[in-house]
């Protein structure tokens, strides 16, 4: 015991230094500093400049992302912050600072998509953003020159391009509690010509990803694929008490076979989004439809996934009558999925190869949030 404690102790101590160390690398720009140049691809498909905005009495630079939840709960404020002050010639952009390698699985729990340019178009899109989105993770050179803390971090600049504020978009991250509009607060006072008040506070969200954490994201993938791959029989009645979910945890149950093409393209994406959201009240059970005498195959396919989600295959060779005992409206082929909620109910079925996008947003918007209050709401809004 004594030596697991020494060992927690001392990994916390090495995370909180590599990040004090990334802190002192990329310090956050100044106040009162001439705003970095860059020159970044968009979603859009130009490459934008600094210089494009020229125009703009005032300046507004957001750094966020796809990932990190508490940037999502930001996401229509910032909207609306575009919204708001078009009109009257504020330039909102954001910029997407965290390099996709390194943001690790387990970083993943509260979303659809990573931080790649792809996932930030995907993103995008379902949000329907209202302002130029900009990928900085291939090289992170505008995030070190500006060095953002946080995502969402917002920095704010006058006609001249001279930094007058930086810091959170506003104080509570739970919109229904915020009692300081701090980011409108800058841009109002750069409108009327008078100085910022407040030219500086704190952010707070996910760390920015930088370059650093590449290893400790290939550590952490090298560290699920050991884990041990189980396969379980199942009996009828065991598929019975499947489908009534007497678990806590929302669970996503996907019946395959070795023989099953679609089934096994979509494999890895599922246990992928296993891995993605396991810390949370979620499971994955994965049920072999082969018959009894083909576990070995099985096995083998399971150990070539990795696969150290809960693992069953049928016990009977009887595949009408198992197909049955799980749900007597199922009869058609494979892959078939379904995510069930504490207590049975049906949330998603689906016959043939899952949009594993729409699937993951299912999950997220009927997880329970004791954590994370709002962030279920996020997701079942659309």
């Amino acid at each position: 015991m004594f030596r697991l404690v020494c060992s927690t102790v001392f990994l916390l101590a090495l995370a909180g230094a590599l990040l004090a160390d990334d802190d002192d690398r990329h310090p956050t720009l100044a106040i009162g500093s001439p705003a970095p140049d860059f020159s970044l691809p968009g979603i859009d498909g130009q490459i934008h400049k600094l210089s494009d905005y020229s125009d703009a009495p005032v300046l507004a630079i957001v750094f966020t992302c796809n990932h990190c939840p508490t940037a999502q709960l930001y996401e229509s404020r910032i909207k609306k912050l575009a919204d708001d002050y078009r009109g009257r010639g504020v330039t909102l952009v954001a910029i997407e600072p965290n390099d996709p390698e390194a943001v690790w699985l387990s970083e993943l729990g509260y979303t659809d998509v990573s931080d790649s340019f792809e996932e930030m178009k995907i993103r995008a899109a379902y949000r329907n953003f209202n302002f130029p989105y900009l990928y900085d993770g291939e090289t992170q050179s505008v995030a070190r020159a500006y060095g953002p803390k946080a995502t969402p971090h917002v920095f704010v600049f006058d006609a001249e391009r001279k930094l007058r504020y930086d810091g959170r978009v506003d104080n509570s991250q739970r919109e229904s509690l915020v009692k300081t509009q701090d980011a409108r607060n800058a841009i109002d006072a750069l409108l009327a010509h008078q100085p910022v008040t407040v030219p500086h506070t704190g952010v707070f969200g996910c760390s920015t990803k930088w370059k650093s954490k590449h290893e400790g994201r290939v550590a952490e993938l090298a560290k699920i694929e050991a884990e041990p791959v189980k396969l379980e029989a199942a009996t009828a009645e065991a598929l019975k008490k499947l489908r009534s979910n007497p678990t806590d945890k929302v669970l996503l149950i996907n019946f395959w076979a070795t023989w099953c093409g679609p089934c096994m393209k979509e494999f890895p994406d599922l246990e992928t989004t296993y891995r993605m959201f396991r810390g949370r009240d979620f499971d994955l059970v994965m049920v072999s439809t082969n018959y009894p005498d083909e576990r070995a195959g099985v096995m083998k396919a399971l150990e070539k996934q990795h696969a150290s989600s809960r693992n069953l295959q049928f016990a009977s060779d009887d595949t009408y009558a198992m197909q049955a005992a799980f749900d007597a409206k199922w009869e058609s082929g494979l892959p078939y999925t379904v995510v069930i909620a504490p207590g049975g109910k049906l949330l998603y079925a689906k016959t043939g190869e899952v949009d594993i996008l729409e699937l993951r947003r299912v999950i997220l918007g009927n997880l329970p949030d004791p954590d994370y209050i709002g962030h279920r709401a996020y997701w079942a809004a659309k």
